[in-house]
Formats: structure tokens, sequence, C-alpha cells
């Protein structure tokens, strides 16, 4: 009887008290933002004094260094289930699947929004899977049902839904009651990507998109303020760009008859064949022919590209290695007049290279951080959540020495 009494009168006296506070109301909020195709060097090189400042007031990164092929969806893909390509099976924007006889490619809804192409455990789908609300304003793979899985709240891509519209609705998401409120938040911004491939980096169209989307980024940065919840915010990017010089030609399309191209032309061409031994001779025969690409066997592709273990990756990989566009003549592709590109090995390419800023009530400030690769991201933001992570991932913990609750790294 007295314990009980106790117990009323502490209530009464601190009715909010508790020993332990509500799951959901203890853990931490994060938003994970994508600035597409922002090299590392755009915020220094074009002036983007918002994006500056949350990071010399949180955490920045000298660079981020994405997966090869350094391309749109690999990249994004490999950052939201910490593995490489090769073991995610998103292995470039457009490939062939010699198991399934047929073909990927993003941009076509049969394959691009079938489930069963992707591989890996995506953020969204490990928060969901565990009694955390994810909700995603664009990124690549969100619309997807993946494992059976998407988020509890998202909108399928289109490009033309402004960006103040993409900004309203996710601080309207964090507004929301907190028992529906999203745990889990990513976005995406294509702007400095597409300007980037139309007029080239070094154009002064993209050192506009880059000022615009800084203000769009200041814009987002004041509405998540006045929420006053305690949000980590990253803002990262997939990869960077570089100056396209020229076409290549890699040779004709009735050298190439007895394969299937995918993709057929950009920083980067894949033959199929089942036919080992023709394939050995076509790659002897390209390895000799320009110095402006290297040619490989999938076995023999380099080893820190972690891009072999997969057989949606090309019996021959034909890989640029100077800043030019490769093509096939007479395949009836017609190379897209780009000015930039991305896609090349960002080991030989530092311009392949993205961003990686991070600000929160749960993160260290005035971090200044080495170049990382971009599979480290998910263990962290795992970890934030409070998510148990799946085994077998590419990246590693190094990530976690800027979380308040860790040492520094040594």
């Amino acid at each position: 009887m007295r314990r009980w009494l106790l117990a009323v009168l502490l209530f009464i006296a601190c009715p909010g008290c508790s020993r332990t506070p509500p799951p959901e109301t203890a853990r931490p909020y994060v938003l994970l933002v994508s600035l597409d195709g922002f090299r590392h060097d755009y915020a220094d090189l074009y002036g983007a004094p918002n994006l500056k400042r949350f990071g010399d007031q949180g955490v920045h990164a000298k660079a981020m260094i994405p997966v090869y092929p350094s391309a749109t969806f690999p990249s994004h893909y490999s950052i939201i289930t910490g593995l490489y390509p090769e073991h995610h099976g998103i292995v470039n924007n457009a490939f062939f699947d010699p198991q399934r006889n047929g073909g990927y490619r993003y941009s076509d809804p049969a394959t691009g929004g079938d489930g069963s192409w992707y591989g890996g455990t995506p953020l969204w789908v490990l928060a969901e899977q565990q009694g955390v609300r994810a909700a995603s304003f664009y990124w690549p793979g969100s619309d997807v049902a993946i494992h059976g899985v998407r988020p509890n709240r998202f909108r399928p891509y289109d490009e033309s839904v402004p960006n103040a519209d993409r900004v309203r609705q996710v601080i309207e998401w964090f507004q929301l009651p907190e028992p529906v409120r999203p745990h889990l938040v990513t976005m995406y911004f294509s702007d400095v990507d597409t300007a980037g491939h139309l007029y080239g980096p070094s154009a002064p169209e993209t050192e506009q998109a880059v000022a615009n989307l800084d203000t769009v980024v200041g814009t987002l940065l004041q509405g998540l303020e006045a929420t006053r919840l305690p949000i980590n915010v990253f803002i990262l990017s997939d990869h960077g760009m570089l100056e396209v010089q020229q076409s290549v030609s890699i040779g004709r399309a009735s050298e190439f008859k007895d394969f299937v191209i995918a993709p057929q032309e950009g920083s980067q061409i894949m033959l199929y064949s089942a036919d080992e031994k023709h394939n050995a001779e076509v790659a002897e025969l390209l390895k000799a022919r320009d110095t402006r690409f290297a040619t490989y066997l999938r076995r023999e592709t380099p080893p820190q590209l972690h891009y072999r273990d997969n057989w949606r990756i090309g019996d021959i990989v034909v890989m640029a290695t100077s800043p030019v566009n490769l093509r096939i003549d007479g395949s009836g592709a017609v190379p897209a007049p780009e000015r930039g590109n991305h896609g090349y090995d960002p080991h030989q390419f530092p311009e392949m290279r993205g961003i990686f800023y991070a600000r929160g009530p749960d993160l260290k400030r005035g971090i200044t951080l080495d170049a990382f690769e971009n599979v480290n991201v998910y263990r962290l933001i795992a970890r934030l959540l409070r998510l148990k992570p799946p085994a077998g991932l590419d990246g590693t913990d190094k990530l976690f020495s800027i979380l308040k609750d860790q040492p520094a790294a040594k």
C-alpha cells in the first residue's frame, strides 16, 4: 500500500517523468539529401555559402569516393545498401543479365520498377522491417517494392516537380504527429548533374545550378530548424563530373555481332557472350586498339574497383581511361551530345568524387574527414537510427568516429 501511495505522489509531483522515455520519442531523426552530380570541389570553385556554413558547423569530408561505375543508380544504391555494385546487382544504369536473358535500364518502368532486380537491403527497407517509419521524396530505388517493402511514404520519381515543393513536403513530413512521423527521410535533387552533362562542369550554367541549389539547401535547413526536432542531416552526392573531350569508337558493330552490348555508349561499354574463347580473343584485340580505353575480361578488372563478382558485369568490360565517351560505330546507338559525363574510375579521375556534409545533435562539430568510400555511410545511418544492420555489408564502421558517443578515430 505504501509503495502504491508513493508512486501516486511521485506521478502527481512529476507527471512527465519516467525512467525510460518511449522508444520512438528517443530515437533520432535522419534526413539524407542527395545532390546528384555535385562534384567535391564545386562548393569552393563556385561558392555555396549555405552548404559550406553547414559543413563548417558540423562535419565535412574532403571528398566522398563513389563506387565503380560512378553512375547515378549504382552509386546511389551503394550508399543506401552499403554494398558494392557487384554485390547489390545494379552494376550500371543499364546492363544485361544472362541468367534472366534480359536487360535492365533504370528508366524503363518494366525493369527499373521491378524489385526483383535489386539486391541488398536499402535503409528504408531495414527501417520499415524493424518498425521505424521511413519516407522518401526521391532516391533511386525508393519507389520500388524491394523485398516487398517500400518507404511508408514515397513519391514516384517525377523530375518536373519543383525543388520548393520537395522541400515543403519533407518539412511537412517532419511536422506530422509523432506516432506517424518518419525517422528516416531521403530526398534528391538533379539540377547540378543535368547542367554538368549538358554544358560541362566548367560552364557558367553549372555554376548557376550550384548557386540555385545552394539556395534550396538554405531554405531546407531553415525549415528543418523551425521544426525543433533533433534531426541529423546528411548532404552528399553520388558522383562528380568530368569535362568530355571527344567521342571514341571501340570498333564497328559487325565486330561484336556475337555479343549482347549494354550499355552501348558512354564511359563504359560491356560485351556479353558465353563463348569464353571468343571473349578472350576479342578482348586481346581491343586491348591493343587505343590507349584512351582499357579492356578487361570480367575476372581481370582492377581489384580496387570491386567489379568482378557478378554475372551482370560484362564478360568483357571496356572502360574509358581518358575524358572521352565511348561508342560503337554502326550500332544504332547515338552518343548523347554531352559536354560532361561520369561513370569513370574514381581512383583514376578525382573529378568523379562527390561531397559529404553532415550536422546534427548526435554528431560532433568542426570535423574534417579524409576522402572515404560511399559504402561506409550505411552503417553510420543504421547506428544513428538504432537499427540492426544486415550481415555481409561492404562498408565498415569507420564513420562512427563522428558520433558524439564515440571516441575520435586514431
